[in-house]
């Protein structure tokens, strides 16, 4: 639960929902051994320093103890504490959380439920289904109020079915944000992933490219919508062939796409004179695979990025991207939640938010 507290140093925050996760999993009571600082460490590969900072909140909340000389033992309010605002918890179920557009989506989360008095839980998947099924499960259990979740592979199918159907009987509000799954009625915040793909390449057609390639993700409904965002834009410019010059890859590949792809990528960029990402993080690290291998950026090859995240603004090359509204969204999926949990009705009630281009360093327009 959330407090309040700045929302700044993500990494031990998320210790601090794992680590009430294992005292409820385990079964643990009070005045039981809790894992070490070193075992935490090992656990999670982050610093002491980390681990200390999630300790002292477990302690303030009286969650965990120390016992000088004896280690730390699990504290009188172990168990899920109460709802600031007549027995009211929302659980937030998010795939990452301590990088990249996550924080500023979870920052503004938190500040509307904090302004209702309504208490926050928190789980994180890591975009695996099965942590999903966890963190759901463990939500139901702890009576929440309303749930707000990003889903995992959303464009894949979800063993998770049943369980959002077990939701809905129970007459639980659910609010996804950033994508939704095709078969849920839920609605969803996010932005409007289509016209993002086209805001990108229409900017890079009137920009006097032709030969613009993307890369896109196939594990979730972002990367489709985002790539039908850009089909849509070529093809109304008779450029039909697009669809070959493009590189889909799983979400779970992103790290060493570009080591075990690399012919593939060096293929697709010599046959382009612009391409299209799936986001930043993909843009950030196409522009280090360019440099690696002597392509100059915007000269020989100009990219856009989507989400606008502060990667884009401090890579070597400052990124032309498409705009995220970061915690505007997280603000709006809060609401939004709220209203449904005083009765308002759920079904066909999308928000999506207009994207807009910041153009920067990394493109040029192409002179013929």
């Amino acid at each position: 639960m959330l407090r309040g507290e700045k929302m700044g140093d993500f990494k031990y925050l998320s210790i601090v929902e794992w680590a009430k996760n294992y005292i409820n999993e385990n079964h643990m009571r009070e005045g039981d051994r809790f894992l070490s600082e070193k075992e935490l460490c090992d656990i999670h590969g982050v610093s002491r320093q980390t681990v200390r900072q999630a300790l002292m909140t477990l302690e303030n909340d009286n969650i965990l103890t120390k016992r000088r000389g004896s280690g730390t033992f699990v504290g009188s309010a172990s168990a899920p504490a109460p709802a600031v605002s007549q027995g009211c918890m929302v659980g937030v179920i998010s795939t990452y959380f301590s990088d990249y557009i996550f924080p500023g989506i979870v920052t503004g989360i938190e500040k509307v439920l904090r302004e209702n008095d309504i208490a926050m839980q928190m789980a994180i998947t890591h975009n695996r289904v099965s942590d999903e099924t966890r963190a759901l499960k463990t939500m139901l259990s702890q009576d929440v109020k309303g749930l707000i979740i990003e889903p995992s592979k959303s464009a894949l199918p979800n063993p998770n079915m049943k369980l959002y159907e077990k939701i809905g009987e129970m007459n639980i509000p659910v609010v996804f944000f950033n994508a939704k799954y095709p078969w849920s009625d839920f609605p969803c915040v996010a932005i409007d992933d289509e016209a993002a793909g086209r805001v990108a390449t229409e900017y890079l057609w009137k920009t006097g490219h032709r030969k613009i390639s993307g890369i896109f993700t196939l594990d979730d409904i972002q990367g489709h919508k985002r790539y039908s965002g850009y089909m849509q834009t070529l093809i109304s410019h008779n450029s039909s062939d697009a669809e070959h010059d493009v590189l889909w890859f799983a979400t779970n590949e992103r790290k060493t796409l570009f080591e075990t792809s690399e012919k593939r990528i060096l293929k697709l960029i010599y046959d382009s004179t612009a391409i299209v990402c799936y986001n930043d993080n993909i843009a950030v690290s196409l522009l280090n695979f360019c440099r690696k291998h002597g392509i100059r950026v915007p000269d020989d090859l100009s990219i856009v990025g989507i989400d606008n995240s502060k990667l884009s603004r401090i890579c070597e090359v400052p990124l032309t991207t498409v705009t995220h509204p970061h915690q505007l969204l997280g603000e709006a999926a809060a609401k939004k939640l709220i209203d449904a949990m005083n009765g308002a009705p759920l079904k066909g009630n999308d928000t999506l938010f207009a994207p807009e281009l910041m153009i920067r360093s990394s493109t040029r327009p192409l002179t013929r």
